[in-house]
């Protein structure tokens, strides 16, 4: 699966920041409920905006990396962009598709469906949303014809919170990753991953 995006330098210092950006910034910090995804602070990318923070996360299921997400929070405290507020928050999540699921013709509507509904559980107060579905095979020939066919789905996705606490959106992204994985709800537990028990 492709994951290492190549990342900018950091735009902007958080500590040089207008508050509001603070505040947003650690709003993002928040626990990750699932032990299956890893998160980690990343350089944000220049030029897009006065100020920047980023992060990936990474999908752990049965010890195989199964998806990959970035989030990217945008901050322009002089409103010169064409966004419905200073922030705009830019999403981007991977994963491996299943047969079965990867050649189904609404693929890329479900894939949208994981994030409008993470959207509206998580974060509703938001403005602009817009993003594309990319579907992509890859299929092996010649001395890799016994390779499997592949299917990885990709969503991009950007919209403007209201207000600076981005502590749904960032419950937003982190569900889209889970819904990409196939992880079950939180407090939910998967039955292909339950033991036995001694009686059975």
């Amino acid at each position: 699966m492709k994951a290492d995006i190549p990342i900018m330098p950091p735009a902007g210092r958080v500590d040089d920041a207008p508050p509001e950006f603070r505040r947003a910034v650690e709003s993002l910090h928040v626990p990750v409920a699932r032990p299956e995804i890893s998160v980690e602070d990343i350089p944000a990318p220049q030029r897009l905006a006065p100020y920047a923070v980023a992060m990936s996360a990474r999908v752990w299921l049965h010890q195989e990396d199964v998806a990959f997400g970035r989030l990217i929070v945008l901050y322009d405290p002089d409103n010169t962009r064409e966004w419905p507020s200073p922030f705009r928050v830019v999403s981007y999540m991977s994963a491996d598709m299943e047969s079965e699921i990867a050649t189904d013709p609404l693929l890329g509507q479900v894939a949208w469906s994981w994030l409008t509904d993470a959207l509206a559980s998580c974060a509703p107060q938001h403005q602009g949303l817009s993003g594309t579905v990319t579907r992509a095979t890859t299929e092996g020939f010649a001395a890799k014809a016994e390779d499997p066919t592949t299917t990885e789905v990709e969503l991009r996705a950007s919209w403007s919170p209201s207000g600076d606490d981005l502590s749904g959106h960032m419950a937003t992204w982190l569900e889209l990753l889970a819904s990409a994985a196939g992880l079950p709800p939180v407090n939910v537990t998967d039955i292909t991953q339950r033991r036995p028990s001694s009686d059975s």
